[in-house]
C-alpha cells in the first residue's frame, strides 16, 4: 500500500512541475509587440470651437513626405506643430520648424501657392516669408 502512495505522490509531483514548467515558459513571453522602427509624424490641427487634436494617421502614411504633401494640398484645417516620434529609439523632437522649410522648399520647386491655413504655419514657425513666382 505504501508504494501505490508513493507512486501516486511522485505522480502528482511529477504532473505538478511540468504543469509550472508549461505556466513559467507560456508568461516569460513578451506581452508588448515589436515596436515600429519608424519616424510618425503627427500634426496638431485646430479646429475652432471644437479644439485642438493630433489628426489620427495611419502609421504607413504618417512619414515626413506624406505630412509635407498633405500641408501643401490642404488637408489640414489650421495646423499648429507637428511632433516626429521613434517608438523603438526612443525619441520625441518637435519638428515644426524644419517641416516648414521643407513646405517652402516643395512648393517652391513645384511653384505652388500654399493654401492660406498652410501659410499661416509657416509663417509662425520661420517668420515672414519672401514670396515667389506662382505659374
Amino acid at each position: 500500500m505504501l508504494r501505490v502512495k508513493e507512486a501516486f505522490e511522485l505522480e502528482r509531483q511529477r504532473r505538478y512541475s511540468v504543469h509550472c514548467y508549461c505556466r513559467c515558459v507560456r508568461m516569460s513571453t513578451s506581452l508588448v509587440p515589436d515596436l515600429p522602427d519608424a519616424e510618425i509624424y503627427l500634426v496638431l490641427d485646430d479646429f475652432g470651437k471644437l479644439g485642438r487634436a493630433y489628426r489620427e494617421a495611419d502609421p504607413d502614411r504618417a512619414d515626413r513626405g506624406t505630412v509635407v504633401r498633405d500641408l501643401i494640398a490642404g488637408e489640414y484645417n489650421n495646423p499648429i506643430s507637428i511632433i516626429a516620434f521613434n517608438l523603438a529609439e526612443g525619441w520625441v523632437r518637435d519638428v515644426s520648424e524644419d517641416v516648414a522649410r521643407e513646405v517652402v522648399d516643395a512648393a517652391r520647386l513645384d511653384f505652388a501657392r500654399l493654401p492660406e491655413p498652410t501659410q499661416k504655419f509657416v509663417e509662425r514657425q520661420l517668420g515672414e516669408v519672401a514670396p515667389w513666382p506662382v505659374a
